[in-house]
């Protein structure tokens, strides 16, 4: 595993979108590995989110979401960073989507979903003025993706524009703080790791396959077991975890491990053998020891 660094190495692309009626978007892009991405997106979700909001832009329509509250939920799962509110949750490709346990996504479809490119934009008017501000993503087929529309200094509390000549300039501090980040690379990432790659442990709560509707016990052993330990890692709860009908099912971030048929007392070996000592419970592990072959997966219960 690489060294997580606090620094952006620039990437010193700047491209202009021409529009219409002279108008254009400037574009500085930046990196997009998930050590770029995920502190960056933490920052935004977790702990900027009043000034965050979400949406997708294609000509003829605009989706614009906000934040009331901080999310209730903001990992990463399989590749995928999940977001939920109280109204509204979203899923962004930050890394590569394998495909659960049994990694049955293709390998051409996980570089088409996964961010291939990540920019800071300014939409300029005729006069080459900045009147709008954001974050777009593009994914691997050149596809624009999701946008963050980041504070702008024209518009009221509600959305009004403000009076002209009398913008609030200190609005532009999230973008500027932003720019110095992660397209100059003139100030470090504020964390020594990456937020969205810290381990949890999670156990499904799924109502597909019966076992997992008596997760309960398995999480109030899981979070015993944690704290017994003194290991750093988060235990949740989650929804379908991709192991149908072979409930109760746990899945370890830290390395991306899959359990099935977990009851209490192995929920605390699993913590205990594999979180403590690094050595995976192997009867209970999904896809079976029998079914993995050298790195590969095999696919004969799929």
């Amino acid at each position: 595993m690489d060294k997580f660094s606090r620094w952006v190495t620039p990437l010193k692309h700047r491209s202009v979108e021409p529009l219409y009626a002279g108008q254009n978007i400037e574009y500085e892009d930046f990196p997009c590995t998930i050590d770029v991405t995920g502190p960056l997106l933490y920052t935004l979700f977790q702990e900027r989110w009043r000034d965050t909001q979400i949406g997708h832009v294609v000509e003829g329509s605009v989706l614009e979401l906000e934040f009331t509250q901080p999310p209730k939920i903001c990992l990463l799962y399989d590749g995928y960073l999940t977001v939920v509110t109280e109204a509204w949750h979203l899923h962004l490709c930050i890394e590569e989507h394998l495909g659960g346990p049994l990694q049955k996504t293709p390998p051409e479809l996980r570089q088409q979903r996964l961010i291939h490119r990540a920019s800071l934009y300014r939409r300029l008017n005729d006069r080459g003025e900045a009147r709008s501000w954001g974050i777009q993503f593009w994914n691997g087929a050149g596809e624009k993706m999701m946008n963050l529309f980041l504070p702008n200094p024209f518009l009221g509390a509600d959305e009004d524009l403000l009076p002209e000549g009398k913008p609030q300039l200190d609005k532009l501090s999230l973008y500027e703080e932003l720019r110095q980040i992660y397209v100059l690379g003139d100030r470090p990432m504020p964390f020594d790791h990456n937020p969205l790659k810290r381990p949890y442990i999670s156990v499904c709560r799924s109502s597909r396959c019966y076992p997992s509707r008596n997760w309960p016990p398995i999480y109030e052993a899981l979070q015993q077991a944690v704290e017994e330990a003194g290991v750093d890692v988060t235990v949740m709860n989650a929804g379908c975890l991709e192991v149908c009908k072979l409930g109760p099912v746990v899945f370890y971030s830290g390395d991306r491990t899959w359990y099935t048929r977990v009851t209490p007392e192995i929920a605390k070996q699993i913590v205990n053998d594999h979180l403590v000592s690094g050595e995976k419970v192997t009867y209970h592990l999904y896809p079976p020891m029998s079914e993995i072959q050298i790195g590969t997966v095999s696919y004969t219960n799929s």
